[in-house]
């Protein structure tokens, strides 16, 4: 498969290309508003064709599919885009700014027979498929979900994502990790509880805390923020044991990892090797266009993570719990 990359930003060109060149296949071509900026990017890593303005790229460069690491406010115009084009599009999370654009997205794909996939990269990591593996099939009833992910943003960083007209804040940018493994492990919640602050007075949320409610008394709680130092952990507690890991989200290539769960008086570490989830992914989804199957992140996946995220967003704008259909 030939990638095209729409935007020059960190994420591609620091681990998303050189995932795609790790595997096999390859980025056919980048652009960028500055197209000497592409120029840049395309020479550094050998991209045989760079264009300036998205639109240039989607209408002449040999490409199967495009990566779409644009500001999230972009996403929902650039993936209908690319898929006018008839081309496959991996897009990055948050797929769209709202639950209601991204099921309107995946229809629009549908409509046009192409393939759309979030990239939630951490989800094709060995430590991620096995920590779902043993709470589904080790591990006993859950009944609750810790899932954090936070960072410190610089004071006074001009950054995209602390705009509010790019769909910016902590929740879209990290706290969507954290949501997403808490569903992962316990499901679609009944009710939602969130409480956000604006520490930086720009418009979006910096830090969230929120409380996920089940019928039946499980909960999980999830963090995300730009306040404080890196933290990426979950930890699930069970009816006859635990398991928790740390990083879980955004692990380097070259660092290796590790899980640790129990069961009575058992506990048992496990470790795993320094691995590419960005590469990972690139195959998962490169081979789902091949072979029309479902990519693992799937319509119901993105559409349930975007309704939670709204959730969080409305409660703290209520003061007050959010029931979900």
């Amino acid at each position: 498969m030939r990638f095209g990359i729409l935007s020059t930003a960190d994420i591609g060109t620091g681990s998303v290309i050189p995932g795609i060149r790790k595997s096999d296949h390859e980025v056919g071509a980048i652009a960028s508003r500055d197209g000497t900026r592409a120029e840049a990017v395309a020479d550094q890593f050998d991209v045989p064709a760079a264009y300036e303005g998205y639109e240039a790229l989607l209408a002449d460069a040999d490409i199967d599919a495009v990566y779409i690491p644009l500001p999230n406010g972009l996403h929902a115009e650039w993936i209908r885009r690319a898929a006018d084009a008839g081309l496959h599009v991996l897009c990055e999370k948050p797929l769209t700014a709202s639950a209601e654009e991204t099921a309107a997205v995946f229809d629009y794909c549908a409509d046009r027979d192409v393939t759309l996939m979030e990239a939630f990269m951490y989800r094709f990591h060995p430590l991620t498929e096995r920590a779902f593996e043993i709470v589904q099939t080790e591990l006993g009833e859950v009944r609750n979900v810790t899932s954090t992910f936070t960072f410190r943003m610089p004071d006074g960083a001009e950054d995209i994502r602390l705009d509010p007209d790019l769909a910016g804040g902590s929740v879209m940018d990290v706290g969507c990790y954290a949501i997403s493994a808490a569903r992962q492990f316990l499901g679609d919640p009944d009710r939602v509880y969130g409480v956000t602050n604006d520490g930086r007075d720009c418009g979006v949320d910096t830090e969230m805390a929120g409380i996920l409610e089940y019928d039946g008394g499980a909960t999980a709680r999830v963090q995300s923020g730009f306040e404080t130092p890196l933290t990426q952990y979950y930890r699930v507690e069970t009816t006859d044991g635990w398991l928790k890991a740390e990083p879980t989200f955004d692990i380097g290539a070259e660092t290796a990892t590790e899980l640790t769960y129990g069961v009575g008086d058992r506990t048992v570490t496990e470790r795993f090797d320094p691995t590419d989830h960005y590469t990972l992914e690139v195959e998962h989804f490169a081979d789902c266009v091949a072979s029309g199957e479902t990519p693992r992140v799937d319509r119901t996946e993105s559409v349930a993570i975007m309704e939670i995220i709204d959730a969080i967003y409305e409660s703290a704008a209520a003061g007050g719990p959010v029931a979900l259909d």
